[in-house]
């Protein structure tokens, strides 16, 4: 019965992301031929440089809330609008803090400093979004992924109509903004009709939740750090133009990345729920997850390998043709970086967080180190480069040199038995 339930609820969540996706990737492909690569380098530097503060504005939660729902179900809405609050609270200070940042790295570039400014408006909405982890906690997934696909078609028409009517890049800076308001507000509405408890506000509940999320601040920092370093050292270092080839390099790179990211939001709570209740699955459940994400994943990155020059033409034209040779480097990392999520729900399970800051900041330190050192003498090839040496060396040898974590390479290790994906697609058939 809860293996039928995990199926559904992963049905959901990647059924609605592949209608997303298909929009965002014919919508984003348009976008990126209409400003061109200056522009559209722009956009992903502003991107990046939110994408920097939403472990700070999120304060560690993202990869906590689910568990402490599991744990406290007595307590979800008090959970709920506690971990709200504080993430809009941290918003605002991420929002000024952008605007400090950009004012001095891009001086008299005002192009620039009001796109990243208007962008970053979107933190206000990303923090409310946060609700959306009550319905993962639920297994009611289909609830964000009807939301999410209304809110995609919304922005979508959006995007339309600036590119019919020639819009500037700025109004394009704040569709991100509209997406996340959509989403958010839609859920909390839905939340207040199905859900059980009210949404309160609490300081007890506050410090007990940031005991916990605190350990995922800065190591979530760090993950964007070698997540995002690089897009940002190319605009400063190479120019926009640049900024922008990379940027559609690694879009290619991750355009069905959504699948894998709802397996791994589906099969989370079954997890921690099987670690809560000392099941005798726990384990096996960790090695499938794995053993599916690693060789699904370097099945997707072999043939976009293959195709990259072709890939590339189709959705980005041949105005971004320069970024086919960072494509066949960049899109190895992928596979490693999903490996590094599935590691992060082991690491809540067993309760290791406190190794989390020690893992990222050695990515992080390593990540910024080969970029000054690879994009100067290779350009985008570089630091495409130096992102899957930090991924590989961030989710695999950090592993091994922190003594308490080698087990989880144990689990790696039996996930790689092919026998295992035979049997879980025997499984699935069944179901």
């Amino acid at each position: 019965m809860e293996g039928k339930l995990v199926v559904k609820n992963a049905f959901w969540i990647i059924g609605g992301k592949v209608i997303q996706s298909v929009i965002r990737l014919v919508i984003g492909m348009l976008t990126a031929r209409y400003l061109g690569p200056a522009n559209y380098g722009i956009i992903n530097y502003a991107a990046a440089l939110v994408a920097f503060v939403v472990p700070l504005m999120q304060l560690g939660m993202r990869s906590t809330i689910v568990n402490e729902l599991i744990e406290k179900p007595e307590k979800e809405g008090e959970t709920l609008g506690t971990a709200l609050c504080m993430c809009m609270c941290s918003g605002i200070l991420s929002i000024l803090g952008i605007t400090a940042f950009v004012s001095i790295a891009d001086k008299g570039d005002y192009t620039t400093i009001i796109v990243c400014v208007l962008y970053s408006i979107s933190l206000l909405f990303e923090a409310l979004e946060m609700i959306q982890y009550w319905f993962q906690s639920k297994l009611m997934s289909k609830y964000v992924s009807v939301v999410a696909l209304c809110s995609y078609v919304a922005v979508s028409l959006y995007k339309v109509y600036l590119l019919v009517t020639d819009k500037s890049v700025y109004w394009f800076s704040v569709s991100q903004s509209l997406d996340f308001l959509i989403i958010s507000v839609s859920l909390i509405i839905i939340y207040n009709k199905i859900g059980s408890q009210k949404l309160t506000v609490s300081l007890e509940r506050a410090k007990e939740m940031f005991s916990v999320s605190k350990y995922y601040i800065v190591s979530g920092m760090m993950v964007t750090v070698f997540a995002h370093t690089d897009s940002i050292m190319i605009k400063l270092m190479l120019g926009p133009s640049q900024a922008g080839y990379y940027a559609a390099a690694v879009s290619c790179a991750g355009m069905i990345g959504f699948v894998f990211g709802g397996i791994i939001d589906s099969v989370r709570p079954t997890i921690l729920s099987a670690k809560k209740n000392n099941t005798a699955d726990y384990e096996s459940r960790l090695i499938q997850l794995y053993s599916v994400i690693i060789y699904f994943s370097l099945m997707v990155s072999l043939f976009i390998c293959v195709l990259s020059k072709i890939i590339v033409g189709i959705l980005y034209g041949q105005a971004y043709s320069s970024a086919a040779s960072a494509l066949k480097i960049v899109v190895w990392y992928t596979t490693f970086s999903y490996m590094g999520s599935v590691r992060n729900i082991w690491i809540i399970a067993e309760k290791k967080q406190q190794y989390m800051w020690i893992i990222n900041l050695f990515g992080a330190t390593v990540n910024i180190v080969l970029n000054l050192i690879m994009i100067p003498i290779w350009g985008t090839c570089g630091a495409a480069a130096a992102s899957v040496a930090t991924q590989i060396f961030t989710n695999v040898g950090v592993c091994w040199l922190i003594k308490p974590l080698r087990y989880n390479l144990n689990i790696v290790r039996s996930s790689l038995d092919t026998g295992i994906i035979l049997n879980l697609v025997k499984s699935l058939k069944k179901i």
